[in-house]
């Protein structure tokens, strides 16, 4: 394919501290078969070797900013500004994509023209980069709005493909949303715009002791948040979704912590969500045996400290 002076596609990568994936996210992307693209890496104040990486390889399709560190959201929207592309993807910094991911995704919005966003289903990769396990491969075309708000099936921030204009249209990134920014944006895009899957799982998502773990109860809080935000302005015939949704994220919640984590101290982080998750189910007896299969496994990361329970996303 003849390179043209504008790429049709601008990928944006937020960067910190990312000096032990980032070549490889890199090179996952200026391998895809779609190659009119251009490449933003948004340095976000790293102190170790992300940005000596980064600028030793050379390819003139890879742009580099760096700025003081602001989170995540901040780099995207940065990356945004500076984009070019008629499409816009983000990846984050530990991700992958397989190498027909842009390809595919550009073929079903031009083939759909209706549609805003194209996404694919996620897979999990270890940090070595081996398969880990399949993610949860949900297939919903058009409207997609009521079904994003009772989960994030989209699951990470490394997904879609959009439409430039959609994305001008709705907005940046809210930096007071993070670490569920790409939740709300989603949600955003999803209230005016219809979204098409592409049916493959060509996001690799990296799966570390570090990746959310750490910050669960942060998520837990910004994640309700938005709950309260989308139900107060959605319509009366989707109220009734609220329960599925307040479920959702706990139950995502609880399974982030039990995977990511080991021993007495991630089974009592899970042991307060699954009160939650009890409490803000509007059904108390519905799903009484995976209830107690949750209990069981929360216990049992408690009690026991090498314990791996087995988990059916």
């Amino acid at each position: 394919m003849t390179l043209t002076s504008t790429p049709l596609i601008s990928v944006i990568i937020p960067a910190f501290n990312s000096e032990k994936t980032i070549f490889e996210t890199i090179e996952s992307v200026l391998n895809q078969t779609w190659r009119n693209l251009e490449l933003i890496v948004v340095n976000d104040g790293s102190q170790d070797s992300t940005l000596d990486i980064v600028t030793s390889i050379k390819d003139p399709r890879l742009k580099v900013f760096s700025y003081t560190n602001a989170g995540v959201s901040a780099s995207r929207n940065r990356g945004t500004s500076q984009a070019e592309g008629e499409f816009i993807s983000f990846l984050d910094a530990d991700d992958l994509w397989t190498l027909d991911k842009l390809e595919a995704q550009l073929k079903a919005l031009q083939d759909n023209p209706q549609a805003g966003v194209a996404y694919s289903w996620t897979d999990h990769i270890d940090e070595n980069s081996q398969f880990l396990r399949a993610g949860s491969h949900y297939t919903i075309n058009g409207d997609v709005y009521a079904e994003l708000l009772k989960s994030n099936f989209l699951a990470n921030g490394s997904n879609i493909l959009i439409r430039a204009q959609a994305l001008i249209e709705v907005g940046g990134f809210n930096q007071s949303f993070t670490p569920a920014d790409d939740w709300d944006m989603y949600l955003r895009l999803a209230s005016r715009y219809h979204f098409i899957a592409v049916p493959s799982p060509q996001i690799l998502y990296r799966i570390t002791s570090t990746s959310l773990s750490s910050n669960i109860f942060k998520m837990e809080a910004v994640s309700l948040r938005i709950i309260e935000q989308y139900y107060s302005q959605s319509p009366k015939h989707l109220q009734s979704l609220k329960s599925e949704s307040l479920t959702a994220l706990y139950q995502y919640l609880i399974y982030k912590v039990l995977e990511e984590s080991r021993g007495r101290q991630a089974g009592i982080k899970a042991g307060k969500l699954l009160w939650s998750y009890i409490k803000s189910d509007a059904s108390k007896y519905r799903q009484i045996r995976f209830k107690f299969s949750l209990l069981s496994k929360v216990v049992g990361t408690i009690l026991i400290p090498a314990y791996q329970p087995k988990l059916n996303w």
